[in-house]
């Protein structure tokens, strides 16, 4: 598969990206500043990410005692992605930006997550960072911090999770007390003295920019001292490593942040992983963002964004090992056909992609990661449309996003996964040595079940809140454009069979979502929610499919090679995968409560 092929297919002849140019942000831009943009990407990671990629791996950070040692290729790649402008390539040209729509910005980047995932984390950070304080910082907060990192200045992190608390947000213990009585005064924002720990902080001390903009949730303790319980009392803040003047030069002075340890990983091993320490000397400056207690709501504008690129990245890795099982599958010979002369030793060996298991093994990474393209794309689409579309598309936009987003992270980090064991396996007992990419590729990939927000966590937000939310105008909503979808596909013959079982799938799982919460309790409908994710998400990928595959039978062009692979992937989405939400959503409907009723010793 050439993913820049894949892109090119989903950009245009699917979703008409290029129409966005009729819009006034995008209307400096056209079809070939868009692949003008792609092309540069996907040079720039060929040439300066991916021949790294291994010894990012095997030479990972190191601390010395005084600073974070990363191999010479990260700061070299970093600094040519930054001379790019990419950072800020979705942001007002008034502030150096390039004003690319959200989903051209996103297919670009994908070819540095294809190339080297741990290199790309250290971008993906930075633009989340100042993307949140674009929309929730003050002016001064956004020329001084996010104007630096979207010039690639500075780098930036998210500083959520503590040891104790993991991704319980409403159990840390982080704390902010106001700095003097003229906090409120300074220039850069209401000044505190934060005070706490924070782990799994990726990028959380490097050398690669001489300055690091942690953002960090932290609680403001009341009148008497102790710290507001629950998720509400959360506020966000802007806390440099480095202290830095209202004007944002730096001041000489090291920020009370210190580097605890590194984490070792199974993967993502070139990307920097902290633990940090907050106030060992009294406590770090920090400039609160917004209201005290809406730090969550803050953070949040970046998780959500986030969780749609973890999902992008999950499905470039899936690519990446796709590719390298596709072609070894193309040039090892080994074993004889099944049929005619299948059993006659003397017949010159078979190449892998002959057999017909190997096939079946190729065929399911391509679907789930040209799926998982589809999906990511589409969602960062919606992301443009609810930016500069009309009151009524952009209000939907916003609606489905809010339902799509648990699924565009959760689903590639489990099936591009599934894609990287698939190309071990194909691989052979080759598969896990270190003389292929295969397993570093299938490491990295294992992390983003669990960064930004675990499986079980997206699974809780998608059937306790987002199926049920304003009585359930969210899935309806998105019910009416899968409809949409299984009527412009049921007059073809070639697509029939596939739309009537995506219909049938679709009851299906509403009628499951009814039935989880008939009891209104949570603990009945919750009891099952990662099987209804699972099922929820293959039904979207199968409606993601079927849009795919009315497109290209509209488009005329079946027959071209591209598209007869497309389709495959598509009949072998619906043939093999589908059938499995019926499965799933089995559990769901009768609320069982096998895992529930387990004794804890049974264990």
């Amino acid at each position: 598969m050439s993913s820049r092929q894949t892109l090119d297919f989903l950009l245009y002849d699917w979703l008409r990206a290029d129409e966005l140019t009729t819009r006034e942000r995008f209307a400096e831009h056209s079809r070939a500043t868009f692949d003008a943009v792609l092309d540069t990407c996907e040079r720039l990671a060929r040439d300066k990410f991916a021949p790294f990629n291994r010894l990012l791996d095997t030479q990972e950070p190191l601390f010395d005692g005084q600073r974070v040692q990363l191999p010479q290729a990260t700061h070299d790649a970093l600094h040519a992605y930054t001379a790019t402008g990419m950072l800020a390539a979705a942001q007002d040209a008034e502030i150096g930006g390039m004003q690319l729509p959200c989903v051209v910005e996103m297919a670009a980047n994908a070819f540095f997550s294809q190339a080297s995932i741990a290199i790309g984390a250290y971008n993906m950070l930075t633009r989340g960072n100042a993307s949140l304080l674009m929309a929730h910082g003050t002016d001064r907060q956004q020329q001084v911090f996010a104007a630096r990192e979207f010039a690639g200045e500075w780098f930036g992190t998210m500083c959520l999770s503590e040891p104790q608390a993991g991704s319980s947000l409403s159990d840390i213990v982080t704390r902010a007390t106001p700095d003097g009585e003229d906090f409120e005064s300074d220039p850069l924002g209401p000044r505190y003295r934060l005070v706490g720990n924070k782990m799994w902080i990726s990028a959380g001390e490097h050398e690669i920019t001489p300055n690091i903009v942690h953002l960090v949730l932290a609680k403001i303790p009341g009148p008497d001292g102790r710290l507001p319980a629950g998720v509400k009392g959360i506020s966000l803040f802007i806390v440099p490593k480095h202290r830095v003047d209202a004007e944002g030069k730096l001041t000489g002075e090291r920020n009370d942040v210190s580097l605890a340890g590194l984490n070792h990983k199974l993967g993502f091993r070139g990307t920097t992983n902290t633990l940090l320490n907050f106030g060992e000397k009294g406590g770090a400056v920090g400039y609160r963002v917004g209201q005290p207690g809406d730090g969550l709501r803050c953070m949040f504008h970046m998780m959500n964004e986030a969780r749609i690129g973890v999902g992008l990245g999950a499905t470039m890795l899936g690519a990446a090992g796709y590719d390298a099982s596709l072609e070894y599958a193309k040039q090892r010979s080994q074993g004889r056909a099944v049929g005619a002369g299948g059993k006659d030793a003397a017949a010159p060996p078979a190449r892998l992609i002959e057999h017909a298991d190997i096939r079946r093994m190729l065929l399911a990474q391509k679907a789930y990661v040209e799926g998982g393209m589809a999906l990511a794309l589409y969602c960062a689409r919606l992301v443009d449309e609810q930016h500069t579309g009309d009151a009524g598309s952009s209000a939907a936009a916003v609606t489905l996003l809010e339902m799509l987003t648990p699924i565009a992270k959760s689903w590639p980090s489990e099936w591009a996964l599934e894609a990287n064991s698939l190309a071990i396996q194909i691989h052979g007992g080759y598969g896990y040595t270190r003389d292929f990419p295969v397993e570093q590729h299938w490491r990295d990939n294992r992390l983003n079940m669990i960064h930004e927000g675990t499986h079980g966590i997206q699974a809780l937000d998608l059937l306790g809140r987002k199926a049920v939310m304003q009585g359930g105008a969210g899935l309806k909503l998105l019910a009416h454009r899968i409809d949409a979808t299984v009527a412009r596909a049921l007059p073809q013959a070639r697509l029939a069979t596939h739309a009537n079982a995506l219909a049938q799938a679709l009851q299906r799982l509403g009628a499951a979502t009814r039935s989880a919460w008939a009891t209104a309790s949570p603990e009945d409908a919750l009891g099952n929610a990662t099987p209804y994710l699972q099922a929820f998400g293959h039904t979207i990928l199968a409606w993601l499919w079927l849009d795919v595959g009315a497109a290209i039978l509209e488009g005329g062009a079946a027959d071209s090679t591209a598209n007869v692979g497309r389709l495959a992937a598509l009949d072998y989405f619906m043939r093999y995968e589908l059938p499995k939400t019926d499965a799933w959503l089995r559990v769901v409907e009768s609320r069982d409560r096998t895992c529930r009723d387990v004794p804890e010793d049974a264990f």
